[in-house]
């Protein structure tokens, strides 16, 4: 039991060192489809300890440890070219494909 615990601290560990930092990048940089506006985001180990999200990725297939980058819930698409705004966090994901509910491999942008 110990060494379970042991090892689940390890990984968790490794995974919050193996978190990539996020830093703003302008909207007009998101090449992989329409810029998010995201009511909550974060970062790996913080998904990690939140057993919804776990839920939520494990029913799409997404592996923790293979994301990069952050994870947005509650997304909705912006239109940057009709002045669009988010009043919560505005991100640029690589994987869109879930219905709003939940993206990955996401990094802030700047409106």
């Amino acid at each position: 039991m110990q060494f379970k615990l042991a090892f689940v601290s390890a990984a968790l560990a490794t995974l919050a060192l193996a978190s990539p930092t996020a830093r703003n990048e302008p909207a007009s940089s998101c090449s992989t489809g329409p810029v998010q506006c995201c009511q909550s985001v974060q970062t790996t180990t913080q998904a990690a300890s939140n057993p919804g999200v776990l839920a939520l990725l494990g029913l799409i297939g997404v592996v923790l440890g293979d994301v990069t980058g952050l994870i947005g819930l509650t997304c909705s698409g912006i239109n940057i070219a009709g002045g669009g705004t988010c009043a919560a966090q505005a991100v640029c994901c690589t994987d869109n494909a879930v219905g709003g509910l939940i993206s990955v491999g996401c990094a802030p942008v700047t409106l």
